[in-house]
């Protein structure tokens, strides 16, 4: 076993994993991987079947799981990354519960092209060749919500705090330290935590790692949040905009690309005064040409486009700006190492290995093609009519989802990031969920128009 030179976890053999199961009194191995749809999977092992896990001998039937393969290829195989290994710390402790995060193989022992990790990693590949190293820091936003007597969720939330607010009025606190905690005892640093702006609402950030381990802690925030809520009487819900009245949950993304150790996005000599390369402009100038495509990736469902609209302080205009926190993309305050873009749109429902590898993708589209953002744009951009708008040549982000599906369709960057099989797979399971939602009755709609018509 040896310290990962990326920091973080560290890097096991498969003698070190046999050690340690056998150290840690460990009798059940979970192996998890991630749907199209960005929904997390498991099946569970006895530790009796390690070295079969250990071999990607375990096998699954991928015409049952969303997107995947058609029943006459359903054999599909586990193959786990050992550098995923870790210990559930809220299992028992007498015969213990380890995981994997897995890649998806086929009978014949070839990637599955419809996994999302495996969509992340061709997009790494691609920056590796042209001399990059992706970095990404994800800020993820999420409700408690308080459940009923046989524990079932409602949409009351746990408190009534606010921004940066604490105990008593924070009465999510404690759960939100044992969230910390836990995360930490499963070998992941945490930079923050703390109450947002909306009742009940909590953000949890991550340091800056390489794309495929950002993409996977996502993942696993997911899970530790989820169980440890349940375990302290809340319900944990990363829909984006669960209530009506007040901010939704976004997943600001913080990115930049190392090159010869150093970080390619910054320049102190920026003619701008911002501390931005040329490699930088070209990448931001990337993103905010794609990022109407990108919408459908970043912003997945129905109920995203009802975070990202006027009045909830999420961006609907593609602008960016240095500081300013009411554009798109905002150039966070910070030198050399700290320089970075963070992209403002996303939220915790995207699937993170398809975001990270669209957003990465239309970035080195950016910077292939000399292409160059926008002008910034210095005042709070909310306050801006629409003839002003106009003027400046600031354009929308999609409105709906229906906006989105039609954005990515035209958008042969983004597509081809996620590669023929999922881009299809993907379209076709947005489009479906676009029709249900159209054909379904709101209450909304009940109470406008029933006693009016």
């Amino acid at each position: 076993m040896k310290k990962n030179p990326e920091g973080g976890l560290y890097m096991y053999t498969k003698e070190d994993i046999i050690n340690l199961v056998e150290e840690y009194d460990v009798k059940f191995v979970r192996l998890q991987f991630t749907d199209i749809m960005g929904n997390f999977k498991n099946v569970s092992v006895t530790v009796s079947q390690l070295m079969r896990a250990l071999d990607g001998k375990c096998m699954f039937d991928g015409s049952s799981i969303e997107g995947f393969v058609r029943i006459e290829e359903s054999d599909m195989y586990l193959k786990p990354d050992l550098d995923t290994f870790v210990i559930l710390p809220w299992r028992p402790q007498h015969g213990r519960v380890c995981r994997f995060i897995c890649d998806i193989c086929r009978s014949d022992g070839t990637l599955f092209e419809g996994s999302p990790r495996y969509v992340l990693k061709k997009a790494i590949e691609r920056a590796e060749k042209m001399g990059y190293k992706c970095k990404i820091a994800p800020e993820c936003e999420f409700f408690l919500f308080q459940t009923t007597d046989s524990g079932e969720p409602t949409v009351v939330p746990s408190d009534r705090g606010s921004y940066f607010d604490i105990g008593p009025v924070d009465m999510g606190e404690n759960t939100r330290r044992e969230i910390c905690l836990t995360l930490e005892d499963m070998g992941f640093e945490i930079l923050s935590s703390h109450h947002e702006q909306a009742p009940g609402q909590h953000e949890i950030d991550f340091r800056a790692e390489d794309a495929l381990k950002a993409a996977d802690n996502v993942m696993t925030l997911k899970m530790v949040v989820k169980t440890i809520a349940q375990r302290n009487g809340h319900f944990a819900s990363f829909m984006p905009k669960p209530l009506n009245d007040c901010n939704g949950s976004g997943m600001h993304i913080n990115v930049y690309c190392e090159k010869d150790g150093r970080n390619a996005f910054e320049d102190e000599e920026d003619p701008n005064g911002i501390g931005l390369s040329e490699t930088a402009y070209n990448f931001l100038g990337g993103v905010t040409a794609h990022m109407k495509g990108l919408s459908l990736v970043t912003n997945p469902l129905v109920n995203s486009y009802k975070r990202i609209t006027n009045g909830f302080d999420a961006p609907n205009y593609i602008a960016w700006a240095f500081g300013n926190r009411s554009p798109l993309i905002r150039i966070p305050a910070g030198t050399g190492e700290k320089r970075k873009i963070e992209l403002r749109s996303p939220d915790a429902s995207a699937n993170p290995y398809l975001a990270f590898a669209a957003i990465i993708c239309a970035g080195l589209d950016g910077v292939e093609n000399k292409l160059t953002p926008p002008d910034y744009v210095n005042g709070n951009i909310y306050d801006l009519d629409d003839d002003t708008l106009k003027r400046l040549g600031i354009q929308s982000l999609p409105k709906s989802l229906g906006e989105a599906i039609d954005e990515f369709e035209k958008d042969d960057v983004i597509k081809s990031a996620l590669g023929e099989h999922v881009a299809f797979k993907y379209v076709q399971n947005k489009k479906g969920e676009l029709e249900e939602y159209c054909k379904n009755v709101t209450d909304w709609e009940i109470k406008k128009y029933l006693n009016i018509y």
